[in-house]
């Protein structure tokens, strides 16, 4: 008999990983190893659960899906990770899968689309839903040097209107560390303020109202 996909749930509202729980459960092909709350503990706890599949919310507190993929892929390469958000905008698609997830479903599909999914990345293969493969297009088509990874996370960050000492610990990374990459974000956007930071990832679909009450 060929072994079950480890399936681990990372999401802050519980309404939502229970009900993705209670579908995966009823497939033979699938043993669901935990729901968490946020990304933290999911980083904490990988290695205890062992999941193939992670489905990881991506605006969570303590520890953001974003940077939280990053930090478990660092540390478990083999780890296929599948992000979970209501924001269908290309850069939120785009970040999360230049940071490594191997796919990324909006919280509205179908139940089944989610299982889908995990055959899919557990083939190998990157799995888009609907709604988010057509809402995404390449980066750096006007002209602007595009952000790195980690520039679009802080900017997501900062965005939220965290200060640098707040990115830093959200991140693990040194205020230093923030403030070089505020500096080189500003520069490849060619804006000067951190309120025109802002105003840049909302116009543009990184942060879309407050970001958490968009959830």
């Amino acid at each position: 008999m060929a072994e079950k996909t480890r399936v681990l749930i990372v999401d802050d509202h519980p309404m939502v990983a229970e009900g993705i729980r209670a579908v995966l459960e009823t497939y033979d092909d699938i043993a669901v190893v935990g729901t968490l709350t946020n990304g933290r503990e999911a980083v904490d706890r990988v290695a205890e659960l062992d999941p193939d599949v992670m489905l990881l919310d991506l605006n969570m507190p303590q520890l953001s899906g974003l940077a939280a993929t990053e930090i478990i892929l660092e540390r478990r390469p083999d780890t296929r990770i599948l992000i979970l958000s209501m924001h269908d905008s290309p850069e939120y698609i785009s970040t999360a899968l230049s940071h490594g997830a191997m796919g990324y479903l909006l919280k509205d599909v179908p139940t089944e689309e989610v299982k889908t999914a995990i055959d899919r990345v557990m083939a190998g293969e990157r799995y888009l839903c609907t709604g988010a493969s057509e809402s995404l297009r390449p980066q750096g088509e006007d002209g602007r040097e595009p952000l790195t990874s980690r520039e679009q996370t802080i900017l997501l960050e900062l965005a939220q209107g965290k200060s640098n000492k707040e990115v830093g610990l959200a991140l693990d990374i040194s205020v230093r560390t923030v403030e070089t990459h505020r500096k080189n974000i500003k520069r490849k956007l060619g804006i000067s303020s951190t309120a025109g930071l802002t105003r840049y990832a909302i116009e543009h679909g990184v942060l879309q109202g407050t970001g958490r009450a968009s959830e």
